[in-house]
């Protein structure tokens, strides 16, 4: 992005547009940051920041990095010590993004260079007095201003964006829109077909579109009273004429004042954001508590409490109860007292510095930074506390005293002051794998060198990804630089968190093998077993179930995360406590019917969806298709027994090989041509079947509701729509038939030459097909199913050249790729689409938005990155502790555009019974040591278990039922159960499989049909 030219790089930034929006990215453009302190958690912020892409970054902390900053700073090193913090920052920020210039404040004592920055955020190298003094001059000048800081287990911010903020969008989520049935006199607006609106009380909304009361389609925003899902009141309409049909409502944003109140303020009269509504009460009591902190060190030249030192915490304790005094209004009630254990605690982790604290709330404070300077989302309001001393080790197994949690002059002791030096090495000696190295892949690696996860002697980090790294990574894949691009992800980013924690070199294995069915050879038990616990890093479901699975199966704790542009959930899965990640799933993902797809579109989805399935057509399956029958002889008799469309497809390989191009030219006369086919003979058709004045059987007019009457199109070469298909086509065909094309750069064809070559041809009249069937409804029997004339598949292949005159002609397939912006995939997509949307009425789309929705790309930021990442973190802490109690475990859900934060206990997994057996439905299963006969097993589970298994098989395949004949059964009872599988598939069990899991069915000891857990066989 350049604050230059104004313009945005899509390639980089495709990802944190989707989220964030052209207009809000280009006024981030405009903005000045400046960043105070680069301790952990002010180079967090700054990496999130600088990832984002603002004009520039100043950062300033002349303070020499000491050891301890290690601990969370993770661009400095061993070598750094002794030199300036933000000297060191400077050159590593700089090397992020090329687009943000990374400068350094030299002094920060005259205020007036301020004015130079549109907001101002300051760590916890500031005094909270300072923080006061600061606060009252940006706010006096409009400048926006952040503080926040962390300590442990704790942390805070406040944010102040001055007397008056405008926030253009308060949500960032698209615009409802709806198709109306009725509006009633009284405003009254009801919904087609039972469609939800979607709309909340006090959203606004336009029309367009509605017939007799035209006055509403002028543009004018109405406020909604929702009355239910289906309908809302926008007030009464009497008076602008009668309802006829037809009307599209658009939800519109409507921007929002907001005022905040300064810091002073807050201090004694509070507006707190509950992070956890679990915890409501300790926001009252971590606002005294943090002032008493600053307090203590100004009572201590600096100092905080030491850790687990009880002087200290008694006289910050004291501390608290004196500003409890001093400031009642905290409380809001004269009951309140201090809560000594947690201000204790507080007192005890003082000088503690932990990654997972320090991520969260450096995503926070950016996407707050972010919000400051767009005025997109809805800013945090005001003061935000948060903790996680959940995360603390059990006392039993790790005792923290005054001895274990002392500096011991390592890059740990900021963690070792929470949690102790056996705790530390219980980390370091921990196997864990990584399923994922991409952008929370890549957060994760960072916290796990910070905390030196995996670093000791029998410590092991196992990291896999399958992909390479690309331009449009750089933008929220911090690990990875331009020079990375095209190389191994696992590899790149296991040996950048090994510069950042030496202590990793030899101990962080990189793979590039995907996780699956495909690869258990080398995922195999032995894997497995060695493990500790699982993070998954992915980007898709159907990857995360199988690690599921697979944890389920080796008991092994998994920690799951995801993100959706500002949107983050975690989940944590332990054995045989928690439900697992695939006890419960998202609904599928609504379909749009293929009529709807084919001939009455209504929005402009369906067009790109449309326009998608023609580019797969056309430029990729026909292709395929020439290429297997000139390869495969049996091609034309496999494809009459699979395919329903046998005859489409013998067209297009006759075309493509009977009508091959010879140039460039050719490729712009067929593109032509199919301009002409979709846009005006398709839409002519349909309209001969379905005249604009036709009625249904009801004789109510056939165009109504969703189906809009379309128009054909009339070629235009200087409509860049029609133009632009026309362009993408062509080259799109001549990639195919690899011929050179006359368009050396992307977005500058040579005009002259399309209007040449089109300007000669003789486009040929519609002539209407008088026998053509259209499908009007997707429950409807398709009219023209089973409707493939032999003559006419026989008359087509005979067309067909012999193979052999062919045998070394061979098309090449376009493999759809959305981020290659000169391959011209999206280019058609969004032409094609948009000519369609033209036939139809609907406003068409740009490139980026067609992209999202053809791409089906995950809108991603920085920002909600690093702080889910850091939330798993926390929760990591908590399995290495082996904790029983599911109370202490915290799925989380996080929403930053709206500041919301949701927490809660993870759903215990379930339990089941038979006989007088309580078993673990996802956990428990039948654990059988050794190749033991089919027999042998069935007395087993009758005598141990009291079961009687009725049937048992593995995968798909029936081993045993208790109605086989007796022959069959003598056959196999005495046979190894690796032998009766092989008997029954006709293969041998591969010689990595070491343990097969076997479904039963079974009767009690009453003889009824019960739920059983499986059977593993351990060969």
């Amino acid at each position: 992005m350049s604050s230059q030219t104004g313009e945005i790089d899509e390639s980089l930034y495709s990802r944190q547009l989707y989220v964030l929006g052209k207009e809000a990215m280009l006024k981030m453009q405009l903005s000045n940051v400046l960043i105070i302190g680069m301790k952990g958690l002010g180079i967090e912020i700054a990496k999130n920041v600088a990832l984002a892409g603002v004009k520039s970054l100043t950062i300033y902390d002349p303070n020499l990095i000491t050891i301890q900053d290690l601990s969370t700073q993770f661009f400095f090193s061993e070598n750094d010590i002794g030199k300036k913090r933000d000297l060191i920052s400077q050159s590593k920020l700089a090397e992020l993004n090329a687009y943000v210039p990374i400068k350094i404040l030299e002094s920060i004592d005259d205020q007036q260079q301020l004015h130079n920055y549109q907001v101002v955020v300051v760590t916890d190298t500031v005094s909270l007095e300072d923080k006061v003094k600061l606060n009252n001059y940006t706010r006096e000048h409009g400048i926006k201003f952040i503080s926040t800081e962390t300590r442990g287990l704790f942390g805070n911010v406040f944010v102040d964006l001055g007397k008056e903020f405008t926030v253009l969008d308060t949500t960032g989520e698209e615009p409802k829109s709806g198709i109306v049935s009725d509006i009633e006199p009284d405003g009254t607006v009801t919904m087609l077909d039972d469609n939800r609106h979607g709309l909340e009380d006090g959203d606004y909304v336009t029309f367009t579109e509605v017939q007799g009361l035209e006055k509403l389609n002028d543009g004018t925003p109405y406020k909604v009273e929702v009355l239910g899902p289906f309908a809302f009141r926008i007030g009464s309409v009497e008076n602008f004429g009668n309802y006829k049909k037809g009307g599209i409502f658009t939800q519109v944003k409507i921007p929002q004042n907001i005022s905040f109140k300064s810091l002073q303020e807050n201090l004694t009269d509070p507006e707190f954001v509950f992070s956890d509504f679990s915890k409501f009460d300790r926001s009252t009591q971590l606002h005294l508590g943090f002032q008493a902190l600053h307090q203590f060190q100004v009572r201590h030249q600096g100092n905080l409490p030491r850790p687990m030192n009880i002087e200290d915490a008694n006289e910050l304790i004291k501390l608290t109860t004196d500003l409890s005094v001093q400031e009642p209004n905290v409380f809001n009630c004269a009951e309140t007292k201090v809560n000594e254990k947690l201000i204790k605690e507080l007192s005890f982790q003082a000088r503690g510095d932990i990654p997972g604290v320090v991520a969260f709330f450096g995503g926070l404070v950016a996407q707050e930074v972010l919000k400051a300077c767009s005025g997109k989302f809805s800013p945090l309001k005001q003061i935000l506390y948060f903790d996680s001393l959940e995360s603390l080790p059990d006392v039993e197994n790790f005792p923290r005293t005054e001895e274990n949690t002392k500096p011991i002059n390592s890059r740990y002791d900021n963690q070792i002051a929470v949690f102790g030096l056996d705790f530390q090495k219980k980390l370091a000696n921990s196997k864990v794998f990584l399923v994922g190295s991409g952008a929370i892949g890549c957060e994760m690696l960072k916290n796990w060198a910070l905390l030196g996860l995996g670093s000791g002697s029998e410590g092991l980090i196992v990291v896999t990804d399958n992909d390479s790294i690309e331009k449009s990574n750089l933008n929220r894949q911090f690990l990875f630089r331009p020079k990375d691009v095209g190389r191994d992800k696992s590899e790149v980013a296991a040996e950048a968190v090994a510069v950042m924690n030496p202590d990793l070199k030899g101990k962080i294995k990189p793979m590039t093998n995907k996780v699956g069915q495909e690869t258990e050879e080398i995922f195999d038990d032995a894997f497995w077993t060695q493990l500790d616990f699982v993070t998954n890093a992915l980007d898709n479901i159907e990857a995360r179930t199988y690690v599921d699975r697979r944890c389920v199966f080796y008991q092994k704790p998994l920690l799951e995360s995801g993100t959706l542009g500002t949107k983050g959930n975690t989940q944590v899965v332990i054995p045989r406590l928690t439900e697992s990640y695939s006890s419960s799933r998202d609904p599928p993902e609504k379909s749009i019917p293929l009529c709807t797809l084919r001939s009455f579109p209504s929005k402009i989805d369906h067009t790109i969806a449309w326009a998608k399935s023609l580019f797969q057509g056309y430029f990729f399956d026909t292709p395929e298709n020439v290429n297997m029958y000139i390869s495969q002889p049996d091609f034309i008799d496999q494809t009459l027994k699979q395919s329903g469309d046998v005859k489409g497809i013998l067209e297009s390989i006759a075309d493509s090989l009977l009508k091959k191009p010879e140039n460039f030219e050719d490729c712009i006369r067929w593109a032509r041509l199919e301009f002409e086919k979709k846009f005006s003979y398709d839409i002519k058709q349909l309209l001969y079947n379905f005249p604009a004045d036709a009625k249904t059987s009801n004789g109510d007019p056939f165009w109504s509701g969703s189906k809009r009457a379309p128009t054909p199109l009339v070629f235009d070469i200087n409509n860049p729509e029609h133009f632009g298909f026309v362009v993408a086509a062509a080259n799109l065909r001549a990639f195919n038939y690899t011929l050179p094309s006359s368009d050396n750069l992307r977005g500058s064809p040579d005009i002259e030459l399309y209007k040449k070559v089109i300007g000669a041809m003789a486009i040929p009249p519609f002539t209407p097909n008088v026998n053509l069937k259209i499908q009007v409804n997707d429950e409807d029997p398709d009219p023209n199913a089973g409707n493939q004339p032999g003559d006419e598949i026989d008359t087509i292949t005979a067309s067909l050249p012999e193979r052999s005159s062919i045998a070394h002609f061979k098309l090449e397939p376009a493999d759809f790729e959305k981020d290659d912006d000169s391959n011209y995939h999206i280019d058609f997509i969004t032409a094609c689409s948009n000519c369609r949307a033209l036939n139809y009425s609907i406003d068409v789309a740009d490139r980026q938005k067609t992209k999202f929705i053809a791409g089906r790309i995950i809108p991603a930021i920085a920002t909600t990155t690093a702080l889910v990442a850091g939330l798993v973190n926390l929760e990591l802490y908590k399995v290495v502790d082996g904790k029983t109690d599911i109370e202490q475990y915290k799925n989380g859900f996080v929403n930053l555009a709206l500041s919301f934060f949701g927490f809660s206990e993870p759903i215990c997994s379930p339990k089941g019974k038979y006989n007088d057996t309580e078993y673990d439905k996802i956990w428990d299963r039948f654990d059988i040591q050794g190749d033991v006969t089919l027999g042998d097993l069935i007395d087993h589970f009758e005598k141990e278990e009291g079961l009687e298994i009725t049937m048992l098989s593995y995968g798909v395949s029936l081993l045993y039922a208790s109605f086989f004949p007796a022959k069959k059964l003598k056959e196999r009872m005495s046979l190894p159960i690796s032998k009766v599988v092989k008997l029954v598939t006709k293969q041998e069990v591969p010689a990595h499989i070491h343990t097969m899991i076997l479904e039963i069915c079974a009767d009690d000891k009453s003889g009824e049909d019960v739920e059983v857990p499986y059977v593993t066989i351990h060969l």
